[in-house]
């Protein structure tokens, strides 16, 4: 029966998730070259976690993803339970408590993998709620579902994944029938609340819970040299990024040959700025090519949920798709200064081997859908 199905699987879409992967190894050696003794030491460890990931891929693409609805409200509480877990233990590295340490084995950010339990439990939450989120009393409770892990990570604090999670959830809801005038209204709402906090911040001292360079790079990207050091402040890492990406001209520098990036002006380029990296050093035929890849991805993954027969499964590939495009439009859109500085990484390329595992186990869970969505005909 296994082999039934299989003959399904969306081949397109494993073929450019695979493509990905190995593009990500390929600039990763050059985006970490120069910032350790051993040179592929960054790549020795992704290599490690996309080896976990894919057979965690196999065997989650293998589970029928229908009987993870029993499981709902657990995985949802076992997700508080991580993010409330990294609030007591957790370990503090760029000023963001979002990792929890063990010991000899790399630090693992819980974030991540919540991501993916929320879809999985929100999309069962959704599913016994289609068709009645017409009113505001109506979405409340999904508000309230989604609302009380964005405020554990708010608290981390976390802005990037935070405003991942806003973005799961407002695709997800609309998916299942949300009023879009009542959404599109909170959304703007909240919006002009959040402007106006800031402006009270900056201007009276209101406090806020995240640090005060944390909320400089939400309005630095617009004028990065206006950071009140001449650029060396908040506004250092847009500058240096859109000097590495204007750099790489049309076809760029060579792999290896990028001095913002081999030089180590342009920091984080292993992680949050990798697109940087593809810039320099493969030019906009490079950076045109990973955009081209994911929208292929991503609109495979909506075919994907578009032509599943159970909408439980439908709401779940929306989800991840909905985690995957705004990972890459933040994570580039920070890179080619249009976005503020968040710090969430470009899925498959960057480093991290928390991101990496759960991108591929979210992958699984689309093709798992994928390959059981169809009805077959024996």
């Amino acid at each position: 029966m296994e082999l039934k199905r299989l003959k399904f699987i969306d081949k397109s879409f494993v073929f450019v998730l695979l493509l990905l992967i190995v593009f990500g190894l390929l600039i990763l050696s050059s985006a970490s070259y120069s910032i350790s003794s051993d040179h592929f030491y960054y790549v020795k460890k992704q290599v490690l976690s996309i080896t976990l990931g894919l057979i965690a891929l196999f065997f989650v693409m293998r589970y029928d993803y229908a009987s993870l609805r029993q499981y709902n409200w657990f995985l949802y509480g076992f997700s508080i339970f991580l993010l409330i877990l990294v609030r007591l233990i957790g370990e503090e590295i760029r000023g963001t408590t979002g990792w929890i340490s063990l010991g000899p084995l790399p630090a693992v950010q819980p974030a991540e993998f919540t991501k993916i339990l929320l879809i999985v439990s929100f999309a069962s939450f959704l599913n016994d709620r289609k068709g009645e989120l017409d009113t505001l009393k109506q979405m409340l409770p999904c508000f309230l579902y989604m609302g009380v892990p964005f405020i554990l990570i708010m608290l981390q604090p976390d802005l990037g994944t935070a405003l991942v999670y806003i973005a799961i959830t407002v695709v997800m809801m609309l998916s299942a029938g949300a009023n879009p005038k009542i959404l599109g209204g909170l959304i703007g709402g909240a919006l002009l609340i959040a402007a106006a906090l800031l402006f009270l911040h900056f201007r009276f001292e209101l406090p806020l819970p995240m640090k005060d360079y944390q909320l400089k790079r939400l309005l630095v990207f617009l004028n990065p040299y206006n950071d009140g050091q001449g650029g060396r402040g908040a506004g250092w890492n847009t500058i240096q990024s859109l000097i590495a990406i204007g750099s790489g001209g049309i076809l760029g520098k060579g792999l290896f040959q990028g001095t913002q990036v081999q030089l180590n002006f342009l920091p984080e380029h292993h992680t949050d700025f990798i697109y940087a990296v593809i810039g320099e050093e493969l030019g906009f035929v490079g950076g045109t090519m990973v955009i081209i890849l994911f929208g292929i991805l991503i609109l495979r993954a909506v075919k994907i949920a578009y032509h599943c027969k159970e909408f439980y499964g439908t709401l779940i590939v929306l989800g991840i798709t909905a985690m995957w495009l705004f990972h890459v439009f933040e994570s580039i859109g920070m890179s080619i200064g249009i976005m503020p500085i968040t710090g969430i990484p470009l899925p498959y390329l960057s480093y991290g081997g928390s991101s990496m595992l759960a991108n591929l186990v979210a992958a699984g869970l689309v093709l798992s859908v994928n390959i059981r969505g169809k009805q077959i005909v024996f």
